[in-house]
């Protein structure tokens, strides 16, 4: 089976297609290599993926359609697992139209890529971040989510909107994953528990946001390559007690089905730092600082309708996850 991954020299990507490979999945990888962060962690990402054989590279933006057909040409793509995204909350305050040209023109594409070469199943990221405003916690797939607070936010809310007509008009099954801070080993340099890292083991100043009273449904990697590869071939169906007088957000008279996925288990930043602080061996210098636009205070992953639908279930602590970050981390930087 041919399985494309876009995003493929991405965090995630990178982790689920290895993954893929390794259990025999043929897998074409797409990313256009931009520079948010540091390239040379991505290339060394794609050098591992190479080795490793049942995988073949492609450069390209997803925002040009005309790079993207000749990739469906040429293989028998059954499913598609949609990660390329321009990530990050607080750059998408600056540079919305990064974030319009890869999550909104490029997402397009691989819709009516999915829809003229019959793709069985559509996997595609969407994010925690959706939840904006919403003070109910935890966090439900029943809840309405309406009121982003970022841009990225309402972009991750408009890929899913799409998603759903493009499974109501075509009978596409789509599956959307909002994921909740995923973590781990060779993972994104911008997020906090990255930053947090570095500055702790050069003794550096880190920059803690709401005066730490922020929480986050930490999320290991390994676990979430779990649930994406439980998915692969569980797509959705149509609901048929769907009802539209009193609607689940989360399903459709349509193939169309999101997940939370995440650790179903918050952490109190503080705590985070303080385990980050034993595993490193070092006392963080802290500035504190008012909550950062577009941030949100907590995020809790109510997670029972994954756990019922394939039985997805975390099993990495935040200790051994950390545990496995920071040996990384010493490793690849020291």
């Amino acid at each position: 089976m041919s399985i494309l991954v876009t995003g493929a020299a991405g965090f995630i990507g990178f982790h689920l297609s290895k993954r893929l490979a390794a259990l025999g999945y043929h897998v074409i990888g797409i990313d256009n290599l931009n520079d948010y962060y540091d390239i040379a962690l991505k290339k060394e990402r794609l050098n591992i993926l190479e080795k490793s054989g049942n995988f073949d590279f492609y450069k390209m933006n997803l925002s040009n359609d005309e790079e993207l057909k000749p990739i469906f040409e040429a293989y028998t793509i059954t499913i598609v697992i949609n990660l390329a995204a321009q990530a990050g909350v607080r750059y998408s305050i600056d540079n919305p139209h990064s974030y319009v040209n890869s999550n909104l023109v490029g997402f397009t594409n691989i819709l009516e890529a999915c829809r003229h070469y019959h793709i069985e199943h559509l996997i595609y990221a969407s994010s925690s971040s959706v939840y904006g405003a919403n003070t109910s916690i935890p966090y439900s797939t029943k809840d309405a989510v309406d009121h982003p607070v970022s841009i990225y936010a309402a972009t991750k809310k408009a890929n899913e909107l799409m998603a759903h007509t493009y499974s109501h008009l075509f009978n596409i099954p789509t599956t959307g994953l909002r994921f909740f801070t995923v973590y781990g080993p060779w993972g994104r340099p911008d997020m906090a528990y990255y930053t947090f890292t570095k500055q702790i083991i050069e003794g550096n100043t880190i920059k803690v946001f709401n005066n730490g009273d922020m929480r986050r449904d930490f999320t290991y990697i390994d676990d979430i390559v779990e649930g994406i590869i439980r998915l692969l071939g569980h797509p959705p169906l149509y609901n048929m007690d769907w009802d539209r007088n009193n609607p689940d957000p989360s399903s459709s008279s349509a193939p169309y089905k999101i997940y939370n996925i995440g650790n179903n288990n918050p952490v109190k930043l503080m705590d985070f730092i303080q385990t980050l602080e034993k595993l490193i061996g070092k006392k963080a210098r802290i500035e504190y600082l008012p909550m950062q636009p577009g941030d949100m205070k907590e995020t809790y992953a109510d997670i029972s309708d994954l756990q019922a639908d394939i039985g997805f279930q975390p099993a990495t602590t935040i200790e051994n996850g950390l545990t496995q970050f920071v040996d990384w981390y010493k490793k690849y930087h020291i």
